[in-house]
């Protein structure tokens, strides 16, 4: 299917006119019978069936098996296919014809089963059943089944897209209800009703006969509970005195003595201006340590030392006060939010101490993509505050995808107007076509963008918080949004028969009839770099970028272009075959216009005074001397890949590495292995806080000594190809939420927290335990044991620690600024008719329900300790406020 091909074929079969293929013929009159009843007539659709379809169509999805069969397409994805049974049942008759259903599905479907209807991929991830001409309506209560394949697999009952639509020619769409997201009210979380559970490991839950992931269940989680953070702390006062992210050299009184800071806080601030650290002073006071002048000296200061690194800090308390002493402002800020950690909410004192503190790496970052679904100022307002807490000093806003443009571009306004939502225009003129489940209402929460003035007040607050702001707008590659408001700025102006203005930025060469796909199953997604105008339009973009930088506050000097998964577009278009065929920029072969439009991007941005930055795929095929002195490259290389082999050999260009390893930095993948919980899980099936607490950036390939692939299979690291040159070194670390299935900003916070707090945890603070780099080369794996014992000791003694003083100080923090963090399953077992139960951050409340017999109960029971039961529980987590409960699960009676 080619790019033009899209919005003909949605409009020629949602309607069913000319391709009878797909849908019944239209004016024939379809006549339905059975045994048991008169032959029936079916109509042509009309806006009040469409309404009842809607309303009564009841949809079940349920996945019957990923083992691949012969039945799967042997050229696509290695043979590897899943299958799925879907299930429409009618509460009232249905006698209409010529509508079909549209939805969103991660994996391209390659074939279906049915006598009355076909399922196909149209693009992206939008799908559509249509009705055969053998179709013969529904009568009230009649359960019809479809059987269709889809590529690789589906491990988790969270694949599956809500908002699946009722569509036909000339009528409004509308939502099928049974698919919609439901609000768990107790917990939160999303639930997808029409999905039918898993229940079988083999099935559903494995990804082929070798995989060795095991289904989390609550037993299992109890015994590895149990031999971690429900082990005892060495002390308890190590929790007490816990300070995230750990300093890097701390000292507290042998005493244990402490400060009384009941009457607040008298602040004196020397020679430091009041707006630089005033953001971390409304933190302080937020947790109750107030600005007061009956409070307890704290002195600030900075004493500029340009041998220590950007906010470096030291910071002591003794009995006459606090001083808090940094190198520059950004040391000042950092030392009041390791006093604000230190502190624990409601106690009316502080430990005395001593801190000397620097960071680990310079780069500190997040990335939040609000493209595939929007995420709100507020949300992102929020999340600065707890990584300015936490020390973080980058948010990567990703601003533009395929699905979506989020930022507003005042000379073209056609990038908001039209791409900023999706419905169900199928030539995508006020809209783009609905993607990833977003359903027809433009004005819900996963359509939006910032406007020059919300973007501005993220600006200022990430200045006021020390937090530079790198946004990116993808290109290329993963375009679509941006394509297609400029194709539809080129109607606008087409039809004012002003060509000039058309084609001003137009990012498509319409004469284009390659036939591609990207990796999210896009023919149409890819800009056209043969073309001046999309360079106009680069210039153009970034040059407004600049302006509404510069107007905030926070001047843009690092921009990322994304240049990332680029399919293998251009192949046919006159456009590229005249420009291989004569240019002066060294190109001579169609591979080779990805990496010169990203040398030309990366041009374009030095004359604006911008640094380059980009994900290591785009960046590794460009040319060293075309490419700016500095460069910035997002290293997402799988480890059990040998990924650590291209991060290697792009640091040794001298290029500034920002480690964004998907095994343990993806935040949208699950936090345990269970299909019920949330997430993404193509490089990890569980990335837990504790997870991302060992990762030891500095060493990529030693992870093969503790960590498993994507299987739970061991896996070798030969560092011995392409090691680090030697004192070669990363420039830092960023967790990356994508949000292909992120649709809420609770949602969002689920998946960033408690993880973020353990990656600024990695990205401030090198421990002790973590393996050096070995700039000879190594190999390792399971067998090798570079990670030593004592090192293993540390390490799990380190966690315990700080899984403790999450549940007993932090999660309080967090409740206090409305965060939604995740809150962990319970790990329980009965073992002789007594309930044991345990949980990954001690402090957090866990509950039980009996499930049996005549104790068969709705009551949620606090649970206290070991107590007699008499058959199956169900548990569940709650947190320090008691206003939310975690994910339930099932304990069996043995």
């Amino acid at each position: 299917m080619n790019k033009n091909t899209l919005s003909t074929l949605l409009s020629s079969t949602v309607i069913g006119l000319s391709i009878s293929f797909f849908l019944s013929g239209c004016g024939q009159k379809t006549i339905t019978t059975d045994s048991s009843a008169s032959p029936v007539e079916l109509h042509n659709v009309s806006q009040q069936d469409i309404d009842n379809i809607a309303a009564n169509l009841d949809v079940k999805y349920r996945v019957a098996t990923n083992v691949p069969t012969d039945k799967c397409d042997a050229k696509v994805a290695n043979g590897a296919c899943f299958e799925v049974e879907l299930s429409l049942t009618a509460k009232e008759a249905i006698l209409a014809k010529n509508w079909a259903i549209h939805f969103s599905h991660i994996s391209p479907v390659q074939s279906s089963v049915s006598e009355e209807f076909r399922v196909m991929h149209l693009n992206g991830d939008l799908h559509q059943v249509s009705l055969l001409e053998s179709f013969s309506g529904f009568k009230a209560g009649e359960t019809k089944k479809v059987i269709f394949r889809a590529n690789f697999w589906m491990l988790s009952e969270t694949d599956a897209l809500p908002n699946y639509l009722v569509t036909a020619s000339d009528f409004q769409a509308k939502v099928i209800a049974s698919t919609q997201v439901v609000i768990d009210k107790d917990s939160g979380l999303e639930i997808l009703p029409f999905v039918e559970p898993f229940n079988d490991e083999t099935t559903q839950f494995k990804r082929s006969n070798s995989d060795k992931t095991q289904w989390l269940t609550s037993e299992k989680l109890y015994q590895r509970n149990a031999s971690g953070v429900d082990s005892k702390v060495a002390s308890d006062i190590l929790v007490t005195q816990a300070i995230i992210p750990t300093p890097k050299s701390v000292s507290f009184d042998e005493q244990n003595a402490t400060v009384d800071v009941s009457h607040g806080l008298s602040v004196d601030f020397s020679n430091v201006a009041k707006a630089e650290v005033n953001a971390a002073l409304e933190h302080l006071a937020s947790l109750g340590l107030k600005q007061t002048e009956q409070g307890f000296p704290l002195t600030l200061h900075i004493n500029t030392d340009n041998t220590k690194a950007i906010g470096s800090y030291k910071f002591f308390v003794t009995n006459k006060g606090i001083a808090i002493i940094g190198v520059d402002a950004n040391g000042v800020f950092n030392g009041l939010q390791s006093l604000a950690s230190l502190y624990t909410v409601g106690q009316q004192t502080l430990p005395i101490v001593d801190v000397d503190d620097e960071p680990h790496y310079a780069f500190r970052g997040m990335l939040v993509d609000v493209a595939r679904n929007f995420h709100s100022k507020e949300f992102i307002l929020s999340l600065l505050d707890q990584m300015a807490a936490y020390k973080l000093n980058k948010l990567h806003l990703h601003l533009g995808d395929d699905e979506a443009w989020r930022l507003e571009i005042p000379s073209l306004p056609e990038l908001t107007d039209i791409s900023s939502k999706r419905c169900f225009d199928t030539q995508e003129q006020t809209c783009l076509i609905s993607q990833l489940g977003a359903g027809v209402d433009t004005s819900s929460s996963v359509n939006g963008f910032y406007s020059v003035s919300d973007y501005q007040e993220i600006l200022k607050a990430a200045t006021a918080r020390h937090i530079q702001v790198i946004p990116s707008l993808d290109m290329p590659g993963h375009s679509r949004a941006a394509m297609k408001a400029m194709t539809a700025r080129y109607n606008t102006y087409q039809a004012l028969e002003d060509e000039e203005k058309a084609k001003q930025f137009l990012l498509d060469d319409f004469e284009d009839i390659t036939q591609y796909s990207s990796v999210q199953y896009y023919n149409d997604n890819t800009i056209n770099v043969c073309l001046e105008s999309s360079y106009a339009f680069v210039l153009e973009v970034m040059k407004q970028v600049k302006k509404i930088h510069a107007d905030a506050g926070q001047p843009l000097t690092r921009y990322h272009i994304g240049a990332d998964e680029t399919a293998g577009a251009w192949l046919e278009s006159p456009a590229c075959k005249a420009f291989v065929a004569n240019n002066d920029q060294g190109v001579t072969k169609m591979s080779e216009l990805g990496a010169y439009f990203v040398e030309r991007v990366a041009s374009i941005l030095s004359s604006l005074d911008i640094e380059t930055a980009g994900w290591s795929d785009g960046m590794e095929h460009t040319r060293v001397d075309n490419m700016p002195a500095i460069v910035q490259a997002n290293a997402w290389d799988v480890l059990f890949w040998g990924g650590h082999d291209k991060v290697h050999g792009l640091a040794n260009r001298d290029w500034q590495i920002v480690i964004s390893t998907p095994d343990v930095l993806y935040f949208d993948f699950p936090y345990e292995a269970a299909p019920k919980e949330h997430g993404y899980y193509w490089a990890s099936r569980h990335t837990n806080t504790e997870k991302v607490f060992q990762f030891m950036p500095d060493n990529l390939p030693v992870h093969a000594e503790i960590w498993l692939d994507r299987q739970d299979m061991p896996y070798v690291a030969d560092d011995t190809k392409t090691p680090l040159a030697k004192g070669q070194t990363f420039l830092g670390i960023q967790g990356q939420l994508w949000s292909e299935n992120t649709r809420t900003d609770e949602m969002a916070e689920h998946k960033v927290f408690p993880r973020l707090l353990a990656l600024a945890e990695r990205a401030w603070h090198i421990p002790n335990w973590a393996v050096p780099y070995n700039y000879q080369g190594a190999k390792y794996s399971q067998e090798t044991q570079t990670f030593t014992a004592n090192m293993e000791k540390a390490r799990d003694q380190s966690w315990r620690v700080f899984a403790n003083a999450l549940g007993q100080k932090e999660f309080v923090k967090l409740e206090l600024a409305d965060i939604e963090y995740r809150l962990p399953t319970v790990g329980a077992i009965i073992e002789q008719g007594i309930l044991r139960a345990n949980i990954a951050f001690p402090g957090l409340g866990i509950e039980y329900q009996l499930q049996s017999g005549s104790d068969k109960s709705s009551t949620w029971n606090i649970y206290n300790g070991p107590i007699k039961v008499t058959g199956a529980v169900k548990v569940r987590s709650r947190s320090l406020n008691t206003l939310r409960t975690g994910r339930i699960t099932k304990v069996f009676f043995n």
